[in-house]
């Protein structure tokens, strides 16, 4: 159901727009990319300089290849425009340092110790934390076989998937846990 329409007349002034598709590649690893944009509706001027309307201020790339166990065995990324056109993009090479990192618990915060602050570019971070839900999606639409030893990685990732709720009992029954069980310790 979509939002209602809003109480006040209102125009727009700005977009974001986050695309993110998952592909299934011929060696068995997929590929995650994901493309963040902001326009302005209006010409804009900012410290960096100005935009037409319609022009994207940010246009950034990441792609993340990962194995089926969402761990990130490559990563570029790429800035096609950004406010401080001459600057900004040198940082791209800086997110390769994401091989070897796991998508799932802890990978958040893993990312901000990598990209926190001065160390990271603020627009391909939040980038890079809207992929880890697309990793996820892209991996949880694969035919991979339930593990019998190692916990799947969506479970305990949100309520609907809460290794003591419904969904788990029916559909990763040996992962079910009823409420106060430890987990088995692998």
């Amino acid at each position: 159901m979509p939002l209602p329409p809003s109480s006040a007349e209102r125009t727009e002034v700005h977009a974001r727009t986050i695309t993110i598709r998952g592909h299934r590649r011929a060696d068995g690893l997929w590929d995650v990319d994901g493309h963040l944009e902001d326009v302005r509706a209006h010409d804009f001027r900012f410290p960096g300089g100005e935009r037409r309307g319609g022009a994207p201020i940010h246009s950034m790339w990441l792609r993340l290849t990962v194995d089926a166990t969402a761990l990130i065995v490559d990563a570029v990324a790429a800035t096609d425009a950004a406010p401080f056109d001459e600057v900004c993009g040198r940082i791209a090479p800086d997110y390769a340092a994401l091989v070897g990192l796991r998508v799932g618990p802890g990978f958040n915060r893993a990312a901000v110790r990598l990209f926190g602050g001065v160390r990271g570019c603020t627009h391909m971070s939040e980038l890079l934390r809207t992929m880890a839900t697309g990793v996820l999606q892209t991996l949880a639409g694969a035919d991979l076989a339930v593990s019998q030893t190692q916990k799947p990685f969506q479970l305990d990732g949100c309520h609907a998937l809460a290794t003591d709720g419904p969904q788990v009992a029916k559909f990763y029954p040996t992962w079910y846990r009823a409420k106060g069980e430890d987990e088995p310790s692998s």
